[in-house]
């Protein structure tokens, strides 16, 4: 696909001598001049520049356009993010200087330019992400909360964590893990010959002794109220079996996470919320879910609001590389996706 993009625009270069033209105001005037009377015109200037790097600040002049009359809301919210993202990056290169001779080098010529660049990326994100919030249908939202919204559930865990260094060898990595998954699994057999009605009172004391997550050791391994996202993706495994059990039943093997090894027990369930309750929740989760498995909708969302505003680009040379920019966006990302 790529390939065939590429052998498109060549041939589209190759066709981009006529065409229409706007006539700039006084476009015959001198940009630069000589001596012996020859000159460089601003017409000159403008299909120098439109034949090499034009269509880049024409798409940024478009879409700051395009999303401030779309979302006029949302501009100090941009503004706002804008100037803590700079500040904050200012900070870490260690003042205003050594920023800007980082920016020179990365060929941005100014702090406003760069400023200009959050600014459009924030409120093209933005945008995207309404886009995709309008793509979601009631039904899609009913059949989310039917089939994967849960109630929240307590639960209480033990870590092991291998000891580990970055000066270990493999075999010796290895020789760590296998010690931490046998103290693991010692603690679960305790478990398995404490009776029914001592095993919270039992877990809670084993936490205490051999739990290595310093966060809830001394709560008898609390992690309190959990959803299915309410922890990092390093205790999905984690959640995935609280969810297998029942109230009262510790988990029948040991869980392996990027933590360490886990043995958990779960204490209490409580029902999910209401369809209404969800929806803000379930649209954006749907939303989100969209924007990571369709590559395109990022270029779908930008050429909407564009199309709304009733965009047209009067430069015949210009429309011509607007053409093949959306679609070598669209190639660049499908393909991105599917490495």
């Amino acid at each position: 696909m790529k390939k065939k993009v590429c052998y498109l625009l060549a041939i589209a270069m190759l066709a981009t001598g006529c065409g229409k033209i706007p006539t700039l105001e006084n476009g015959q005037e001198a940009v630069v001049t000589f001596e012996n009377g020859d000159k460089i015109s601003v017409d000159e200037l403008y299909q120098e520049v439109k034949d090499t790097y034009a269509l880049t600040s024409l798409m940024s002049l478009i879409d700051t356009y395009v999303l401030e009359k779309t979302f006029p809301d949302y501009i100090d919210t941009a503004n706002e993010y804008v100037e803590n993202y700079y500040k904050a990056l200012e900070e870490n290169y260690g003042g205003e200087e050594a920023l800007l001779e980082a920016l020179t080098q990365s060929g941005i010529a100014s702090i406003d330019a760069y400023k200009k660049i959050i600014y459009i990326n924030y409120m093209q994100s933005h945008a995207v992400e309404e886009y995709a919030k309008a793509q979601i249908t009631d039904k899609d939202i009913e059949k989310y909360y039917k089939n994967d919204v849960v109630g929240d559930i307590e639960v209480s865990h033990i870590l092991i964590t291998p000891e580990v260094t970055d000066k270990m060898k493999d075999s010796e990595i290895k020789e760590a893990e296998k010690k931490a998954k046998e103290t693991a699994e010692s603690i679960l057999k305790e478990l398995k010959e404490t009776k029914k009605a001592d095993l919270a009172t039992k877990f809670a004391e084993l936490a205490k002794e051999a739990s290595q997550d310093s966060a809830t050791k001394e709560k008898g391994g609390a992690l309190g109220k959990i959803n299915k996202n309410t922890l990092s993706e390093d205790y999905n495994e984690l959640v995935k079996a609280a969810y297998n059990l029942k109230d009262g039943e510790y988990s029948p093997k040991v869980i392996t996470t990027e933590l360490g090894y886990h043995i958990i027990y779960r204490t209490k369930s409580y029902d999910k919320a209401s369809l209404e309750d969800s929806k803000k929740s379930i649209l954006e989760t749907l939303a989100d879910n969209l924007m990571a498995d369709d590559a395109t909708v990022l270029v779908d969302a930008l050429t909407h609001y564009r199309k709304e505003l009733g965009m047209e680009i009067q430069d015949t040379e210009l429309q011509t590389q607007y053409a093949y920019y959306i679609q070598n966006q669209i190639a660049s990302l499908t393909e991105s996706k599917n490495e």
